[in-house]
């Protein structure tokens, strides 16, 4: 009931829901995104064992949440591991020759 009067608003507001997976987003990193059970240190507590990035474990899953949606917009995918690429593969093609 909650997300269909939330879709219902975000439609005439003319906005989008999207739906990413929550699974581990408050186990994983949001700086360097290591996934470890071991960086909750308790129900509020964050504090990354890789890089020692610390926070409250709700801000933290709220960040890795947004970064998800901004994949899924973006690329059309939501994954864990952070890609070097802009693109995603096959979207443009390099090989055209440039004309004026």
């Amino acid at each position: 009931m909650q997300r269909s009067l939330l879709e219902y608003k975000q439609a005439c507001s003319g906005g989008d829901v999207l739906k990413v997976n929550p699974q581990y987003t408050s186990q994983t990193c949001p700086r360097c995104q290591h996934v470890s059970r071991d960086n909750r240190k308790s129900q509020s507590a964050f504090e990354c064992t890789e890089c020692g990035f610390k926070a409250n474990a709700d801000l933290v899953g709220a960040l890795n949440v947004l970064e998800r949606g901004h994949r899924l917009l973006a690329c059309g995918v939501e994954t864990l591991v952070s890609s070097k690429k802009q693109e995603p593969v096959g979207s443009s093609n390099t090989n055209l020759p440039l004309t004026a």
